[in-house]
């Protein structure tokens, strides 16, 4: 089969203002979405889009046929009933929004299903390929603690190796309340295989200010693999979360600026299942006849 598990080490750097650094270890699952319904059936504790100690719901990932914020913003916006229908429809489509055909071709998710119920990704990786089998293009869904979404579309670039995406693109996201809108991420995704590699920075101008990386060796998926990795890694979402916190914490305690959500919503775009604090301040009407912005 070619979806697999990636045992990985997380790291992120902060350069400026303050100088902080953590490293981590997780897995995650490399899915080929074709074969869900046979990973349901062969893994014990896995389970697709039914309660388990692992379950794959496919209205976790990528609702990008869902209103966008601030209406109009995103490229994709309502999709239709046949995007609706499933996570590989949605792919698709937002694919074809931006001019690359997915027929026939395959799609892998790199990330963690809900743990016992429980599900966060802070970003959720797809490598995409075409009908030949070619890599065609990657998404990385970021998710902040708000719980909004919100797609990067990454095709293949002209020039770069065959497998790698690169992209660097205005946030316009609150992604951390210790990092500024206005920066921009830049996105280094090679397709995986025996080792998964992937790098992602933020940019204020021509400074960077924030290394991430996040890289790990290909295991097999297993019954046996995977409840050795739920001892090894407990609660790993959960975990993920209060580490989220933890470091927040860290950052508060070196004085490191912050900035409150609601106080640039308007630098806030293309974004998927807003939080309240970008739109309760409105009534409907205001949201529905709010102009479109560049997502």
């Amino acid at each position: 089969m070619n979806s697999c598990l990636y045992e990985c080490q997380v790291m992120h750097a902060r350069l400026s203002p303050r100088a902080h650094r953590f490293v981590y270890r997780l897995f995650l699952f490399a899915i080929d979405l074709e074969e869900l319904p046979r990973l349901s059936r062969r893994l014990l504790g896995f389970s697709h889009q039914r309660p388990n100690l692992y379950a794959f719901r496919e209205r976790d990932f990528l609702p990008v046929d869902e209103p966008a914020h601030p209406p109009g913003s995103a490229e994709m916006g309502p999709a239709g009933a046949a995007a609706a229908a499933s996570l590989r429809g949605r792919v698709a489509a937002f694919a074809a929004r931006h001019g690359v055909d997915l027929s026939g071709g395959r799609v892998v998710v790199v990330a963690l299903p809900r743990v016992l119920g429980y599900q966060f990704n802070p970003v959720t990786f797809y490598f995409c390929f075409d009908a030949a089998g070619r890599p065609a293009a990657a998404i990385a869904e970021v998710t902040n603690t708000f719980r909004e979404v919100k797609p990067y579309f990454l095709p293949a670039a002209p020039g770069s190796p065959p497998g790698e995406f690169r992209l660097r693109v205005p946030k316009h996201f609150y992604v951390s309340p210790f990092s500024d809108e206005e920066v921009a991420f830049d996105f280094c995704l090679r397709v995986p295989a025996d080792r998964l590699a992937i790098q992602i920075d933020d940019y204020a101008g021509t400074t960077r200010t924030l290394t991430s990386s996040l890289t790990g060796a290909r295991r097999e998926l297993t019954s046996a693999r995977l409840l050795w990795y739920t001892v090894k890694y407990p609660l790993l979402s959960v975990r993920v979360m209060a580490l989220i916190h933890w470091q927040a914490f860290r950052l508060w305690l070196k004085r490191v600026p912050w900035y409150a959500k609601a106080a640039r919503a308007a630098e806030q775009r293309g974004l998927f299942r807003p939080h309240a604090s970008l739109t309760a301040a409105r009534t409907p009407r205001e949201i529905a006849a709010s102009p479109s912005l560049p997502a």
